[in-house]
């Protein structure tokens, strides 16, 4: 999906219920003073520029799969560079919100002032599906086509693609690209036979929402 979201940096001291949720992840309790934290718009139920769009539902089981997962950078799934972990989410007004914190070192300072500056402000999030329907007649489109062509319209209703039955969550990477206005979701059939009914989708958001510490619903 490509899509373009607004960044906005918030400023303001982490709330204490905050910080409670974040020593849940950790092994040692932490402090406001220790951690930065920033929440990011993972995906919504917008149509996109590929005619699919997520459910409610399958938004509802990302938010529970995204939980407990780490943050990234450019794709590079080693323990060197994991950068922070999503705490908590939300699905608010048709998005998925993940909240993220990561821990103030001497190591990663500049990568803290790059966000807030607005310089690292996109990101790609990866997940497994199961189902994908087209919004007309119902029909599996994972398993055989039906006569409806996405994007256009019938009876006055639009087709495209229903992307449900989330299965699994493995990244939200930052990635250092130039934000674009086709920034967005590629998504790809897997071709193994036994999988051939899954979707891999990596979505390139645009916008994380940033903020040190504090009130998420500003």
């Amino acid at each position: 999906m490509k899509i373009e979201k607004s960044t906005k940096i918030l400023e303001s001291e982490i709330s204490q219920t905050e910080l409670a949720r974040i020593n849940t992840m950790t092994m040692t309790e932490v402090t406001e003073d220790d951690v930065f934290t920033f929440k990011a718009i993972l995906c919504d139920n917008q149509v996109d520029r590929d005619n699919e769009a997520f459910s409610d539902e399958t938004l509802k089981q990302l938010a529970d799969l995204f939980v407990g997962k780490p943050v990234i950078k450019d794709h590079q799934p080693s323990s060197d560079n994991q950068i922070a972990r999503i705490y908590r989410t939300e699905v608010t007004q048709g998005r998925l919100i993940a909240y993220c914190y990561m821990m103030r070192t001497a190591g990663n300072a500049d990568l803290i002032k790059e966000i807030q500056g607005g310089i690292k402000k996109e990101g790609s999030v990866g997940c497994v599906i199961n189902a994908r329907t087209c919004s007309i007649c119902g029909a599996d489109l994972t398993k055989s086509h039906c006569r409806h062509i996405p994007g256009k319209t019938y009876q006055g209703q639009l087709c495209y693609g229903i992307l449900s039955d989330a299965k699994d969550a493995y990244e939200f990477s930052l990635v250092a690209v130039p934000a674009q206005r086709n920034a967005g979701i590629s998504k790809s059939f897997n071709t193994e036979p036994q999988k051939a009914d899954e979707i891999r989708i990596r979505s390139r958001i645009a916008g994380l929402h940033v903020k040190i510490g504090g009130n998420f619903d500003e």
